[in-house]
Formats: C-alpha cells, structure tokens, sequence
C-alpha cells in the first residue's frame, strides 16, 4: 500500500526546495535588472553633466552689435516656445534669403541664443538674413511634434517674410547634433504630411526648404542603439526621452522619426560633416545617410565631409575657414 503520510512529506519537500529555487532565481534578477538600471542611470548622469559642461563653458550669442532684428516672435500658439529670433544684415536693402538655425542638445535642452547659432552668424556678412528658432523640448512633447514646429517656423516664414525683407523662395536649415536630425527631416520629408500639422498656422504655404546643413545629426534611429554599443565610452542611454517609447514597443515611431526613412528624388541639397571621433553620434550614421542620399539624389548634390579629430559639439567646426566652407555651399545653391 501507498503511505500517503510519506509521499505527502516528499512532495511537501520538494515544493518547499522549488520555492526555494524560483525565490532564488527571482532574487538573482531582480539584482541584475537593479545593476542594469544603475549602469544605466549612470551613464545618463554622465551623459547629462557631459551637455552641461558644454552648455555652461561657452558663451551666447550678444544680440547687441547686431542693429536690425526683431526677437521672441510667435510663430505658433500651442507653447511659449514657438518662437524665433530674425537677425539681418547690418547693411543692404534686402530680401536676404533665409538660413534657419536649429539649435542641438539631445531634444531636452538648448536655445535659439545659446553658443550653437553663433557661428551661424557669420552668414550675416554673406547678405543672409538668419531666423534662429525654439522648439518644444521632449520634457514638454515627444515625437513628432519638434518637427511639426520646424514646419510651421519654415511655413509662418513664408507668409510673413515679406514685412521683414526675407526671400521667402530661398529657405535652408542648418542644425547641429538633435538640430541636424531635425534640419535632415525637414529637408527629406516635404510633403509628409503625417509630420505635418497644419492647424499650428499658414497651412496655405509650403514648408519647402531649399537646402540643408547637417552637422553629426541622428539620422537611423532603428540602428544609432547598435553602432553606440561599439563606441568606447559612450555615456548615451537611449532616445527614449525623445520618442517616449522604447524600439521594442514602437518601432515605427523610430522609422517615422528618421530621415533616412523618407530619402527619395527631388530633395534638397545637403551638406554633412561629421566628427571622427564622435562618442554621442556614431559616424556611421552620417555615412551610411550621406552615401543612401548620393544613390538618390547623385553626388553632385551631396557634400559629405569626415572631420579629422573632431567630437561632438566640436569647436572644429566652427573654424572660420570651416564656416566659410559651408557658406560657399550654400551661396551655390541659394543665390
């Protein structure tokens, strides 16, 4: 006969050893998800104080020896910060045409007066007319909407640019890091309407814009996780704070978001550069870009240049002769 007594003792031991087993195994990873999330947070802090120290070291731009500009104007409705800053030439009657300057700093900070637009300046002695803008933050909206700001800059521009002596018929973007991401978009997805929202103003006018300037902006946002992993030292974590979903949760977002999604005929000219050394933006995602735009639109069109030396936010960049380089590219194509 069976002696239940026993085999109830058996099972009951065995039971106990199970929990024992799964408690132990729940333990074990609830410690690695804790050390993956300390890394993680980690290498936030670190990529968070890397932007501050930049931001914090290098100066503005000072308004005040530039004589004809109007500041802080509202070129959207929905957020305080749809605004944007129209400097002019000192001298010359105009209409200038347009450069944009769309400032960087991962979507979650930066300004339209901050150190980025201030070699954007020097288009002013070329008989540019530069509109530096603000966008809304992702502390304040995801995607899309920083590219529906762009949109609607590009489009109140053009319905409003005559007051202001601006050729509205010659409009390019130049952004740097986040603003050449946002700078890229503009250019590659003209006529998309889902990154578009016409109820922000001027949906009679076109957000066209005539060439871009992208400086080491994020273009795939599907493979930029993978090819940070292979750089040393990267303090990035993810671009989740931009998008607000993980790529596992909606990768469609990550296409949507990417410029490289809507590469096709008739674009713009662009000018890339990008730095070598760049532990923020992988190299590769200026390449891969440049050569995918190059099979497209042919290589006459697209100036893509390495950065010998160079890291993200680099000063590099912003040599005279460097500026001078970009401004010639431009001046071919604007007037």
């Amino acid at each position: 006969m069976f002696d239940y007594n026993r085999i109830k003792y058996i099972c009951n031991k065995y039971i106990v050893l199970l929990l024992v087993i799964v408690t132990f195994l729940l333990f074990e990873q609830c410690i690695v998800n804790a050390e993956s999330k300390i890394v993680k947070d980690d290498n936030q802090t670190q990529y968070n104080g890397y932007l501050d120290q930049i931001f914090n070291n290098r100066g503005g731009l000072n308004v005040n020896n530039i004589q004809r500009k109007w500041l802080d104007i509202a070129y959207a409705t929905q957020s305080s910060t749809q605004k944007l800053d129209i400097f002019l030439p000192n001298e010359g009657i105009g209409p200038f045409p347009v450069i944009i300057a769309i400032h960087g700093g991962s979507f979650v900070k930066g300004d339209k007066r901050d150190f980025q637009v201030v070699p954007i300046m020097k288009a002013l002695e070329r008989k540019y007319a530069v509109v530096s803008i603000n966008y809304r933050l992702s502390s304040e909206v995801k995607f899309p909407h920083q590219i529906n700001d762009i949109k609607a800059a590009v489009r109140w521009i053009r319905a409003n640019g005559g007051r202001y002596t601006l050729s509205t018929g010659k409009i390019a973007v130049w952004g740097d890091s986040a603003g050449g991401n946002l700078a890229a978009l503009a250019g590659t997805s003209d006529g998309v309407t889902e990154l578009e929202d016409l109820t922000m103003g001027n949906p009679d006018q076109s957000s066209h814009v005539d060439a871009v300037v992208d400086w080491y902006g994020p273009i795939n946002f599907l493979t930029m996780g993978n090819q940070l992993q292979q750089l040393p030292n990267n303090p990035r974590n993810s671009n989740v704070s931009y998008i607000g979903k993980s790529k596992e949760e909606a990768p469609e977002l990550y296409v949507a978001a990417s410029p490289e999604t809507y590469i096709r005929s008739g674009l713009p000219p662009f000018f890339i550069q990008h730095g070598n050394v760049d532990q923020i933006i992988p190299l590769q995602q200026s390449i891969d870009f440049a050569a995918k735009l190059e099979s497209v639109l042919g290589k006459e069109k697209v100036i893509f240049e390495i950065i010998d030396g160079a890291n993200h936010l680099d000063e590099k960049l912003t040599t005279p002769e460097n500026i001078s380089k970009v401004l010639n590219f431009l001046d071919s194509y604007m007037k």
